[in-house]
């Protein structure tokens, strides 16, 4: 096998770009002025860039999107096949002739990163002995064929990198990713379309320029693939922020309404109907603004210090959570919080339940017009306090360690269910019923329930009016630094001088 190949050198740079704000503390460092279109083998260029060998949890910056097996599975069968042999049941494809083989070419680029040795990142380093070896980018030539060299370190039986490995793929994964370990005899080829040292926001960029603009996908769905995708300067002023942030909202919030087990169960206002506020206290429109502004905020250093556990951050802190993920995870809490409420023998539960006899403390809690757990107050504050606190912890309790389970694309309550039955294996899963415990004991009565020592209701009737959204997360977050679980007390103090 050749220990290099041939590269043309592309140059695509305008006089215009020069205007640019390139800023390498958001991860758009100047991009080189050019690129290169090469060939590689397929069983080679997978070896290059084994990125799917991280471990549950890893941290970082990585663009790479989660891995469909099933989608390099159909792949490789084309690859192998063609269409329509490729696209058969097996049952079938043992009854048919061969005459309906056709070649399985894959003539579109896969546009990938080398790493360089030189400009480390933070979570990826490629030690020079392991890293490609190419002239300068500053010796490029328009046009010039240029020889990219295989790693010094490379052997062809099983390769190991030091650290990171030299490539990173920013599209293309599923074809590169169809053929298999055991394809060592197949002599495919792959265009190639490699950038030198782009940096990560660059890169998420062109994904999104590649896939989404021209709608090849679901631009929603793309921000599952590559969350770092959430928090970007360049879509907050366009088009891409109403996509997730308000579609996301408003997906979860119908989980809430329609998920039988759930403490919102058809509790919620979707249709905004007026005298409906008895059984139907909050409407779909204030869900998707606490959602908007807690679970789903994006992050930039620049304008906020605490971001949302659905959202995404510039620098690659967010969680790559899918929408079951997502929905599975506000169910739980929810779940927990109606559960601790239900079995929490607090002065403000009994003396609910007394003024609602025949109802449980829990239903009083919740559903009851003096509680503000049946508010928009209420459930913003809620959705902040559990966000902020356990984004500030989401490294000390691992909750980056939860891996999706069920398929990328899937919102149906069958994925959801599957995705709650993993949350409840989660080593972060005790801490989540410690942290409710720890809310059910707030006192949640709003000011117009009777028995309130005056010092409380005082408190209470200070939230009204839009400044009470700020009043009542604030005694939330001092309320959990009191008596919240040791797991979460320095995150929460972090929180407290934050935002209080």
């Amino acid at each position: 096998m050749s220990t290099e190949f041939s590269a043309i050198v592309v140059r695509q740079w305008l006089e215009e770009w020069e205007s640019i704000d390139f800023d390498e503390g958001a991860f758009q460092a100047r991009p080189p002025k050019s690129f290169l279109m090469t060939s590689i083998p397929a069983r080679t260029l997978r070896r290059l860039s084994n990125t799917y060998r991280r471990t549950p949890g890893e941290r970082g910056t990585s663009i790479q999107r989660r891995h469909d097996e099933s989608r390099s599975e159909e792949i490789a069968r084309f690859v192998r096949d063609g269409y329509p042999l490729s696209s058969l049941s097996s049952a079938k494809r043992a009854s048919t002739t061969e005459n309906l083989r056709k070649p399985g070419w894959l003539p579109t680029a896969i546009v990938v990163n080398i790493l360089d040795p030189a400009t480390p990142r933070a979570d990826r380093r490629v030690a020079h002995q392991d890293a490609l070896r190419v002239k300068p980018v500053s010796d490029w030539i328009r046009g010039e064929a240029l020889k990219i060299g295989l790693p010094e370190s490379w052997t062809d039986g099983e390769w190991e990198p030091e650290a990171s490995y030299p490539i990173e793929v920013i599209d293309g994964q599923h074809r590169l990713w169809s053929f298999l370990d055991g394809d060592e005899d197949l002599e495919y080829d792959l265009p190639v379309v490699a950038f030198f040292g782009l940096d990560i926001s660059w890169q998420a960029y062109l994904f999104w320029t590649i896939n989404i603009k021209p709608k090849k996908i679901n631009a929603s769905l793309a921000y599952d693939l590559y969350p770092l995708l959430r928090d970007q300067e360049w879509l907050r002023q366009g088009e891409g922020i109403d996509v997730y942030r308000e579609t996301r909202a408003q997906e979860l919030t119908e989980v809430l309404w329609s998920t039988p087990d759930s403490p919102w169960y058809q509790r919620i206002n979707m249709l905004g109907e007026t005298g409906v506020r008895a059984r139907m206290p909050v409407t779909q429109a204030s869900f998707v603004r606490s959602l908007s502004e807690s679970f789903v905020r994006p992050w930039n250093s620049r304008s906020s210090a605490i971001g949302g556990l659905f959202g995404g951050a510039s620098g690659g802190d967010g969680l790559s959570w899918t929408r079951a993920q997502q929905g599975a995870f506000l169910l739980t809490v929810w779940a927990e919080l109606e559960r601790a409420v239900e079995e929490s023998d607090s002065v403000w539960v009994r003396a609910l339940a007394d003024l609602d006899e025949g109802s449980p403390g829990a239903a009083s809690g919740f559903t009851g017009p003096m509680t503000l757990l049946a508010a928009d107050q209420g459930i913003r504050a809620f959705h902040q306090a559990v966000n902020d606190i356990l984004w500030m912890a989401s490294d000390d309790v691992g909750l980056r360690s939860w891996q999706r389970s069920s398929a990328l694309d899937d919102i149906s309550p069958e994925a959801i269910d599957e995705e709650r039955a993993q949350l409840d294996s989660q080593p972060f899963r005790t801490v989540l019923t410690d942290m409710t415990t720890a809310l059910a004991k707030f006192d949640w009565r709003n000011s117009k329930a009777p028995g309130q020592e005056p010092l409380e209701l005082s408190f209470k009737q200070s939230l009204r009016g839009t400044g009470g959204y700020k009043l009542l997360r604030d005694a939330l977050f001092n309320h959990l630094r009191d008596y919240g679980p040791p797991e979460l007390e320095g995150a929460t103090q972090r929180v407290v001088e934050v935002r209080t």
